[in-house]
């Protein structure tokens, strides 16, 4: 095929993919779209065969990494970990709007970077929602909460998010560096995130709350929280001897899946089911798509505007291009097209982007399939958002954790160093 033929082909599949990703009509799922995109990517050589085979085995083991975390993420809300969540924020909220506040960005951000984004969308929203319930507040601050630190929070471990896997991969860094050089950036866009929330929801954190329900303490999930902490520990050993860590996630979630089945709360279909084959799918299709893209002129036009260097004005840069295309074509294929152009410039040039795809979606619903996620669950349970205040909280959350979080990387960089 030619290349303007190719060109506009790889640029329609890809947006096919994605607006069927963000409407998913009929509550289809996403790979419904983007397997037959993918094939006629090849079949019409808008993307060669060797190319997509070789991003398809370039992402298998990220691939395989999701997986395991989802497993591992279903299995400890099937332990009860999110219900002794539930209680948890209760208690320490004390029926304060202000505290249950405080509380909810912990928790979330502690879920988000041990569990996943995922587990923080899906499992633990519905329970801050049940929780603000009982206590008689008012839920927009501690919802958009489990949206923002879905994506925020989501920078401290190559776990957190599917985009962490892809940049740990291109980094070259091990599990324990990585960790150690996003922990300030972490740390920092979640406080300018807190008192971006305390600001902009300060009406409805000052209103006193209705009658409380009484919340009944459940038991403790230890069996759960052991094989957590032994699982993040695996991370950490399993980096030091140059394994991939996918191993370690791996067996976190056969132990909490075969507990489940050997008592009778699980089966191997249920396991199945949970690592979401379906998504997985998505995300090898849309590898191949994007990679499509990338091959006819998308690499070229991000190559002329993509700064070098691991300066503080270059990673500035860098973060702010990244978090710019990620609220244009989402922030999975923009980190999939930013990578391989940031990786010769060193691990800082490819956090950077990281700290883009991964604040910059708070500002609009099509930045990230988490939000996205985060809406369809917060209206199945009878709540709407606005687009207009969710995109104004935004303008003011994003652009102030994105240059705080990049200012501490270049911090980070000069003292944990590479």
């Amino acid at each position: 095929m030619n290349t303007p033929l190719a060109e506009a082909l790889s640029v329609v599949l890809l947006a096919a993919v994605l607006g069927w990703a963000v409407l998913r009509p009929f509550g289809l799922p996403e790979a419904v779209v983007a397997v037959p995109a993918a094939g006629l990517a090849v079949a019409t050589g808008a993307i060669s065969p060797d190319h997509a085979l070789h991003e398809i085995e370039r992402l298998a083991p990220v691939v395989g990494f999701l997986a395991a975390v989802l497993v591992l993420a279903h299995f400890c809300e099937v332990e009860g970990l999110f219900r002794a969540c539930g209680a948890w924020l209760a208690r320490r909220a004390g029926g304060r709007p202000g505290r249950l506040l405080t509380a909810v960005f912990a928790l979330a951000s502690a879920v988000t970077a041990v569990l996943s984004l995922d587990a923080t969308v899906v499992l633990l929203t519905p329970v801050v929602l049940a929780t603000a319930a009982r206590a008689g507040v008012r839920p927009r601050p501690h919802l958009y909460a489990c949206a923002h630190l879905s994506n925020t929070a989501s920078l401290l471990l190559p776990v957190s998010n599917l985009t962490n896997l892809l940049a740990f991969t291109a980094s070259g860094l091990s599990f324990t560096r990585f960790a150690a050089l996003m922990a300030l950036p972490w740390l920092v866009a979640i406080g300018a995130e807190y008192l971006v929330f305390r600001r902009f929801f300060a009406r409805d954190l000052a209103m006193a709350p209705t009658a409380q329900e009484a919340v009944r303490a459940p038991e403790r999930p230890v069996f759960a929280l052991v094989t957590v902490a032994c699982t993040l520990a695996g991370f950490v050993v399993a980096s030091a001897l140059g394994l991939e860590p996918a191993w370690a996630a791996a067996a976190g979630a056969l132990v909490l899946a075969a507990r489940a089945c050997v008592r009778r709360q699980a089966t191997s279909s249920t396991v199945v089911r949970a690592s979401a084959p379906a998504f997985l799918a998505f995300v090898l299709a849309l590898g191949v798509v994007v990679r499509a893209v990338v091959d006819n002129g998308l690499a070229d036009a991000l190559g002329q505007v993509l700064p070098d260097g691991s300066g503080l004005v270059a990673l500035l840069g860098i973060a702010a291009l990244a978090a710019v295309l990620a609220n244009l074509i989402n922030n999975l294929p923009a980190i999939l097209a930013l990578l391989p152009l940031a990786a010769p410039s060193g691990p800082g040039a490819v956090l950077a982007v990281l700290l883009g795809v991964n604040i910059g979606p708070n500002l609009t619903y099509a930045g990230s399939l988490a939000t996205l996620l985060w809406r369809r669950i917060v209206r199945q349970h009878g709540h709407r958002v606005d687009v207009r205040e969710f995109t104004r909280l935004g303008l003011l959350a994003v652009p102030s954790a994105l240059i705080a979080a990049v200012a501490a990387l270049w911090v980070s960089l000069r003292v944990v160093g590479v």
